[in-house]
């Protein structure tokens, strides 16, 4: 009754089948993996933004590299605003996804280390891109800021590609060696993004709050995954049990067309 699935047609879809189902349930493991690392971060980014705001050199100084323990925590800088060193980082987005700047302005510390502060964005409004913006000016004088803790970008971090030959006082990617290379100064390893004191009217505008990344959809497809894995050895069950009882009909009705002998006297 099931020698047809010794044909060549019922031994590739077998093997199909044996093969979706590891790689379907491989599928849903990766997905599985993804929820837990984007859950995983989701408490980091969380944990960062609620607690304490400490001073800025008790997590990052002159060379080093800001972990992901430390991106996003909150700290606290005194010291006065470099408005004659500040940059544009080119090409940057607000929320409505409108193209302009963010404004990078230089913070010196009252012991002369340099903080990189990211005060905001402000919009492209110049008729050209070679044109430095006009930008709102920071508080003057000595002034405490607040701001979160972020990691230097790079290209391989953030697929944007660190041009050369820009326009002077325009860089592409907010990076504090390089920073500390053109101010000819001690530059502390990262850079904040300003969240405090707020600028007097709408511009630059802060940088709003990192959003969570969409876990769960990662635990949806991995369950998905796993039903189809489940799906296909039903499916084959099924189409085999089909092709049975097709086969078993047309074996009766050969059978019922077939003439009787006659009898022998």
């Amino acid at each position: 009754m099931y020698r047809f699935l010794l044909s060549r047609q019922w031994v590739i879809l077998t093997l199909v089948a044996l093969l979706l189902i590891p790689t379907m349930i491989r599928l849903g493991i990766w997905q599985m993996d993804r929820y837990e690392t984007r859950t995983a971060r989701n408490q980091l980014v969380a944990d960062a933004l609620a607690a304490k705001p400490v001073p800025v050199e008790k997590l990052t100084a002159p060379g080093h590299t800001v972990t992901d323990d430390e991106r996003y925590h909150r700290v606290t800088a005194k010291g006065r605003f470099d408005t004659d060193d500040e940059v544009v980082v080119r090409r940057r987005t607000n929320s409505d996804d409108e193209v302009g700047y963010h404004v990078l302005t230089p913070f010196v510390l009252d012991d002369g280390k340099v903080l990189l502060v990211n005060r905001g964005w402000i919009p492209a409004d110049s008729p050209s891109q070679t044109t430095f913006p006009k930008i709102p000016a920071p508080p003057r004088g000595e002034v405490t800021v607040t701001g979160r803790l972020m990691p230097d970008e790079t290209t391989e971090a953030s697929g944007i590609k660190n041009l050369e030959g820009l326009p002077d006082r325009q860089i592409m990617l907010i990076n504090s060696e390089q920073e500390a290379r053109r101010l000819d100064a001690q530059v502390l390893g990262g850079y904040i993004a300003q969240t405090a004191p707020e600028p007097k009217g709408d511009t630059p505008e802060l940088l709003g709050n990192p959003g969570n990344e969409d876990a769960a959809l990662n635990y949806a497809y991995a369950i998905q995954w796993w039903l189809f894995a489940a799906a296909v050895p039903v499916g084959w069950v099924i189409l085999v049990r089909r092709e049975t009882r097709e086969r078993t009909k047309e074996q009766d009705a050969a059978d019922d067309t077939t003439p009787a002998e006659p009898a022998t006297v």
